[in-house]
């Protein structure tokens, strides 16, 4: 699985996938391709600690991102606005990870690890996580669909189905707290000083060293994962304050004002190419066609299945980077631009 994983084409893409600061050109702000690293050693740690299976816990960490869209949860939020618009289903990051994974590429990727992709969640938080077993990919794939039907659906795929998707779960946030308190202080939004002190820290290292021990102490000998109500607490209060602090700040939201209607232009185009069937377009000649160099067999041929999906699958495909120059290829004229900040602003 994790070979598949990082041979898949959009494992590259990674690299220009920026996960909360999206308009600076500046590479020590973290990109994705960093993050699933990052996820990878902490969850591998805890699992080493716990006699746990590594490699499926290196599989679970290095996919979970791989459906991620350009420009982070906003990005994510515009495109399942678009989709739930034009079809009355939704998209979820870590869902459409699952789909890379099994039907864009068809990999024959296990179960388990799919499970643990599926169930990655960053955003809840929970003080124990028991698995909940799953049996066969007959359930996995109702659940999955239940998902695109109805969004709140993701909150039920909480618990994964082994203690390594557990432990990559909760590792995944772990390695956004503090990094993302890193990056906003390279981005002098603010300072890691004007953060509260507490039981975990402050700084990336104090808060990673921190929460791996308590949970390793919590959790060894037990069928679920747990740290105690004390760091979970603080845990809460770190979380609650990087969104307060960093997330909701106008510098992190500039892309409603920018990304949005951009995206909603281009799913738009490229939809229009798409159904009339113009085969000069990025659609057909950098997508469609990328993808069937992979000459994998699949049920339905790729072209054929429903186009909004298609789209879908692009846009979220793109890189930061990408996605501004197909918008520019596309739109040449228009006066919509994204403003980066440099090194020396």
């Amino acid at each position: 699985d994790i070979d598949k994983i990082i041979h898949c084409p959009y494992y590259n893409r990674y690299a220009d996938k920026t996960q909360v600061f999206s308009f600076y050109k500046n590479d020590d702000i973290t990109r994705r391709s960093l993050h699933v690293q990052l996820v990878s050693r902490i969850a591998r740690t805890i699992g080493k600690a716990l006699n746990l299976n590594l490699d499926l816990i290196e599989a679970i960490a290095l996919g979970h991102d791989i459906g991620h869209t350009p420009f982070g949860h906003a990005g994510e939020e515009f495109l399942d606005e678009l989709y739930f618009e034009h079809t009355k289903r939704h998209f979820s990051h870590n869902i459409h990870s699952v789909r890379v994974l099994d039907k864009i590429f068809p990999y024959n990727i296990s179960l388990q690890t799919l499970n643990g992709i599926a169930s990655h969640d960053g955003e809840m938080e929970l003080c124990e996580y028991h698995p909940k077993p799953l049996e066969n990919f007959k359930d996995f794939d109702e659940q999955i669909e239940a998902c695109y039907i109805d969004k709140t659906n993701v909150r039920k795929l909480l618990a994964p189905a082994t203690l390594e998707g557990c432990v990559m779960r909760i590792s995944d946030i772990i390695a956004y707290l503090g990094k993302d308190r890193q990056d906003a202080d390279r981005a002098k939004i603010i300072s890691n000083r004007d953060f509260d002190d507490g039981t975990i820290g402050i700084y990336n290292a104090q808060i990673i060293n921190n929460l791996i021990v308590n949970i390793v102490e919590n959790s060894y000998g037990k069928p679920y994962i747990k740290m105690d109500e004390e760091h979970f607490e603080a845990l809460k209060k770190a979380k609650a304050d990087n969104y307060a602090l960093i997330y909701k700040q106008e510098a992190v939201g500039e892309a409603y004002k920018t990304v949005k209607p951009m995206m909603t232009e281009l799913y738009e185009k490229l939809l229009e190419d798409l159904i009339n069937k113009n085969k000069t377009s990025p659609i057909f000649t950098h997508h469609i066609d990328y993808v069937n160099e992979a000459h994998y067999k699949r049920e339905i041929p790729y072209e054929e299945i429903e186009p909004n999906q298609i789209v879908v699958d692009y846009i979220a495909s793109m890189t930061d980077d990408y996605f501004v120059d197909i918008y520019n290829y596309i739109f040449p004229n228009s006066t919509k631009k994204i403003e980066y900040k440099g090194y020396f602003e």
